[in-house]
């Protein structure tokens, strides 16, 4: 006859269940909506859901409600796999914004150990599933019961080594992830550590946190017997889940009180405004010095005898564009004249960068389809 034990509510319980109440409104709220980078508020729905998963278990393993719901035990383990993958693909995407057919072999891991779980242990019988559970919460307080397995024990080598296998993917995707940043700053010639660039700052705060996840699940499992010390793995992603609540409502507008013009108090003039979109687009056609890799604000607004600051305005109220913007779509159209020119056929695309004034590929395919929704290789093979 199967022991329980009663149910356990505590501060953790509570905070667990606040936890996977928020992830599951998170996720809905980036899976659905249509604003923003959409595939990257996927990843991150997805991931949310995923904690959810995993919380949930948690949570009914640390309150003893398992014992009620026997057949759930693990139900959530192979989402162990979807954390780190999912991570690195919504940083990736959020920076480049692309996802290529090779990226579900990140999901490949996943899917494996969910067959490999279902065939040796989600088929299981009852006494199997009980005993896995007293075995990690409360071997020292109940007695097992006796089953008799279908399978070998070299069979479930996997699952008694899970904690491991799900350590070293969290490790290599980390590198990853530093890596993955790295060349983006050095593509933007900025340091790793710079604020300059707020899309690169927040995710790199994400592949710290990252890092501090490892901490708190390698101090959790060394400090405590099994999996006794879950709930402070849980505690740490409920941080997690609401730290991301915290920054959406601190970036909402929803409770500004009046709505302030960004140029409020300019000494932009109307007739400097028009003088200076007169020679901008004189100079833009003329001598295209949007052309050359060092291109920047303060040479195009000294070239046109304007501040910065006015420059700045001109293009954002005149032209509705960002200076980064504005030289994307300027480099572009060049880009695609080259391209559909047939005398240019023999020259790469990495040649056709150059002209345009990219000094990385990656960074020219990147901004050619943000702007024309095709690859440069797409668009010349369609010229």
């Amino acid at each position: 006859m199967p022991q329980t034990l009663p149910i356990k509510i505590d501060i953790y319980a509570l905070w667990i269940f606040l936890g996977i109440i928020q992830a599951l409104f998170l996720a809905y709220f980036f899976v659905v909506n249509q604003q923003g980078n959409k595939l990257a508020n996927r990843f991150l729905g997805i991931l949310l859901l995923a904690f959810a998963a995993a919380l949930t278990e948690i949570l009914l393993c640390y309150t003893n409600y398992m014992f009620w719901v026997i057949w759930l035990i693990d139900f959530a383990e192979p989402t162990n796999f979807l954390f780190a993958p999912l991570i690195y693909l919504y940083h990736r995407s959020y920076l480049q914004k692309t996802f290529k057919k090779l990226d579900f072999l990140h999901f490949l891991p996943f899917v494996f150990y969910t067959f490999y779980k279902t065939i040796t242990f989600y088929v299981a019988s009852f006494p199997a599933k009980y005993n896995a559970y007293i075995g990690s919460y409360h071997r020292s307080e109940l007695v097992r019961l006796p089953e008799t397995g279908y399978l070998p024990s070299s069979a479930y080598i996997l699952s008694n080594y899970v904690n491991e296998l799900m350590l070293l993917q969290m490790c290599i995707y980390v590198a990853l992830g530093f890596w993955m940043l790295k060349k983006e700053a050095d593509h933007e010639q900025i340091s790793f550590w710079s604020n300059k660039n707020p899309d690169l700052a927040w995710c790199r705060k994400g592949t710290i946190y990252s890092v501090l996840a490892i901490v708190v699940f390698v101090s959790s499992k060394l400090l405590f017997e099994n999996d006794l010390g879950d709930h402070f793995i849980a505690t740490y992603l409920t941080l997690i889940i609401y730290g991301i609540s915290f920054i959406l409502m601190n970036k909402s507008t929803f409770f500004d009180q009046k709505p302030t013009k960004k140029y409020e108090k300019s000494s932009l003039t109307e007739e400097i405004q028009e003088n200076t979109l007169e020679k901008l687009q004189i100079l833009m056609k003329n001598e295209k010095p949007f052309l050359s890799s060092t291109f920047s604000l303060p040479i195009l607004a000294k070239k046109l005898a304007v501040s910065q600051h006015h420059l700045s305005q001109i293009l954002n109220e005149s032209l509705g564009q960002s200076f980064f913007d504005f030289t994307a779509q300027l480099r572009i159209e060049e880009a695609k004249l080259l391209l559909k020119n047939q005398t240019n056929a023999h020259i790469k695309i990495e040649e056709v960068a150059e002209m345009v004034g990219y000094n990385s590929k990656s960074a020219f395919n990147t901004a050619f389809k943000k702007i024309t929704g095709m690859t440069p290789s797409e668009y010349k093979s369609k010229s």
